[in-house]
């Protein structure tokens, strides 16, 4: 039985439909441009984690683009109607928004569920090997030119994707790209944080990166386990001399760096304990 749903938001009306049916018409800016946002959040025993943070990002997005968005009461009521069709285990619930049919409507808002791949749940057991990839611009670039839509998750992931492949052609499961002056950015589909005597860190979301929730909830909640948060313009270097090296995104979690760039490394005990910040344990 196919465990897969698609609800497609019309007017403040939600309508689940067959996963099969077509949703984008192959005239929608979304498949034909890419022109549009999106969000991914987990569904855990029918509920929803963190959608509030994840509507609030793609309000965010979406004014950054210049899209129309459908009120965020209808968006919650399209998660809740997804999230409760997957009662038993996890899986990933996706909000899609395009700038629709030139010409015809201002959008298509459309909502996906889809079970986790197997290998989701093993890489926050087992930890992942990472890969250093440029991204071959300099670190303040993104945040002082729009156009190049820094901080916004938009639904044209075609570099991010080919980011992952080449990290698997050497080995890696993943990837973190890095400025043209070598700081540290963030991973394809995930932020980077990393600790060291007793702080973690992220890069600033002034450089232009996506701001990450789970990232932003692991932070809040860092203090009541005794640790310190900063905001941190960091390097490869800075990794390799971490307590512990994580890559943090809301379906996955936090998965612990196990090998970066070929040398392996630990985490100094710390990945029950960011896990369990995370919300996200195994």
């Amino acid at each position: 039985m196919d465990s897969r749903r698609v609800a497609v938001l019309d007017r403040g009306t939600v309508t689940l439909v067959d996963p099969a049916a077509a949703v984008f018409s192959a005239f929608d800016l979304g498949p034909a441009r890419g022109d549009g946002v999106f969000e991914t959040m987990l569904v855990r025993r029918g509920v929803a984690l963190k959608p509030e943070a994840h509507l609030d990002r793609l309000a965010r997005s979406a004014a950054l683009m210049g899209l129309f968005s459908p009120p965020l009461a209808d968006w919650a009521r399209l998660i809740d109607l997804l999230a409760t069709t997957h009662a038993d285990g996890e899986a990933a619930l996706k909000l899609m928004l395009t700038r629709g049919i030139e010409g015809v409507s201002d959008h298509t808002a459309v909502g996906t569920l889809s079970p986790l791949a197997p290998d989701v749940l093993e890489q926050r057991r087992r930890g992942i090997a990472v890969v250093t990839l440029t991204l071959g611009l300099p670190a303040d670039l993104r945040a002082t030119s729009p156009w190049l839509l820094g901080g916004v998750k938009y639904l044209s992931y075609a570099v991010n994707m080919a980011a992952q492949r080449h990290a698997r052609a050497l080995g890696a499961d993943d990837a973190v790209f890095i400025s043209l002056d070598g700081r540290l950015l963030e991973g394809p589909t995930s932020t980077i944080v990393w600790a060291r005597d007793g702080t973690l860190h992220t890069p600033p979301l002034e450089i232009g990166i996506l701001p990450g929730t789970t990232q932003a909830l692991l932070f809040t909640r860092a203090d009541a386990a005794g640790l310190g948060t900063a905001m941190s313009l960091g390097t490869v270097a800075d990794l390799h001399a971490a307590d512990g090296v994580w890559l943090v995104s809301s379906v996955r979690g936090a998965a612990a760096v196990t090998s970066l760039d070929g040398l392996r490394r630990g985490d100094a005990g710390l990945t029950p304990t960011i896990q369990e910040l995370t919300g996200v344990t195994t």
